[in-house]
């Protein structure tokens, strides 16, 4: 029997910038959602017990930038706002200003650093890599019940894999 072998060009799957681009693509998909509500639904429509959209929205928000400064600093901070968004634009601003603040600290996490193991907010053991991956799926897993709810209002939602 012949041996073979099989050399990787690289042993990366997936680069930080992609991993980012990724992310993003979820998180445009996710302000659609946002967007979709009506605005006398979005703070207040829930199903089966479940919390509104508006305040999944804001446990997204919660996580994303103060997720990237703990990796970043190794301080694991909460998310503070002086007050919740009151209306569905204020909540689309705060999304693209978060949005805007994820761009600008992903370049200060090296390559590197996405294996590393840290204790995120002094629960979470995991490598960085995965770290991210869980705020990712965090807000895919709650997106879903975004689908329910607008669903259940009869609107059409955004179709879940146009994240362009």
């Amino acid at each position: 029997m012949k041996e073979t072998s099989t050399t990787l060009a690289t042993d990366t799957f997936m680069t930080p910038a992609q991993l980012l681009k990724h992310w993003q693509l979820h998180r445009n998909l996710t302000r659609k959602m946002i967007n979709t509500f009506p605005e006398d639904k979005i703070f207040s429509y829930s199903v089966g017990g479940m919390r509104p959209f508006a305040e999944l929205a804001m446990e997204f928000i919660g996580m994303a930038v103060p997720t990237l400064t703990g990796i970043i600093t190794e301080k694991w901070e909460q998310f503070k706002h002086e007050e919740a968004p009151a209306t569905k634009q204020d909540l689309l601003d705060l999304w693209d200003e978060q949005t805007e603040i994820i761009d600008t600290l992903w370049p200060k996490i090296s390559a590197e650093r996405f294996n590393d193991v840290v204790l995120a907010f002094g629960q979470w053991e995991m490598p960085v890599y995965l770290l991210v991956l869980y705020v990712v799926d965090n807000e895919i897993h709650h997106r879903g019940q975004g689908y329910v709810y607008l669903r259940s209002l009869g609107i059409e939602p955004p179709a879940f894999w146009d994240r362009e």
